[in-house]
């Protein structure tokens, strides 16, 4: 018995995990292209199971959905990365993984001495801002 060439969405989605709207979201944010048959009912070329994993993989690795698709942008037909791909993403994805885990130390270490503390010592608190000194480096917690 010969393999389906193109899958329904419904298939797709038994295959992967996924709900059908997060396929349906996917293919909005331009990380699947489905296809369409007469009836006008989607159909996905078998390497979207592939595609779909890798996208998976990336979310759990906690990557965005822009960030994933960056990197699947550069994909020739909407393909599966290949071996060359791979290692091409795999180095950008180690380099930020290293950031992220970097970043989580620091943010470890820095909550460390605040747990039970209740900022009793304002001096010393790696969080406090007086007067809002830092909100010259940006939005969101520059002290962190």
């Amino acid at each position: 018995m010969a393999l389906a060439k193109e899958l329904s969405i419904g298939q797709v989605a038994l295959r992967t995990g996924i709900a059908v709207s997060a396929l349906r979201y996917y293919e909005s944010e331009g990380l699947l292209q489905a296809n369409r048959n007469a009836g006008g009912q989607r159909r996905y070329a078998r390497m979207a199971l592939r595609r779909i994993s890798f996208i998976i993989a990336a979310q759990k690795f906690g990557f965005s959905i822009a960030r994933i698709r960056e990197l699947l942008a550069d994909l020739p037909e909407n393909r599966t990365p290949n071996e060359a791909d791979w290692r091409k993403i795999a180095m950008e994805f180690r380099a930020e993984l290293d950031s992220k885990i970097a970043s989580l130390e620091r943010l470890r270490d820095n909550l460390e001495g605040c747990i039970g503390c209740g900022c009793l010592s304002m001096k010393k608190c790696k969080l406090y801002n007086e007067n809002d000194q830092v909100a010259a480096r940006g939005a969101g917690p520059q002290l962190l």
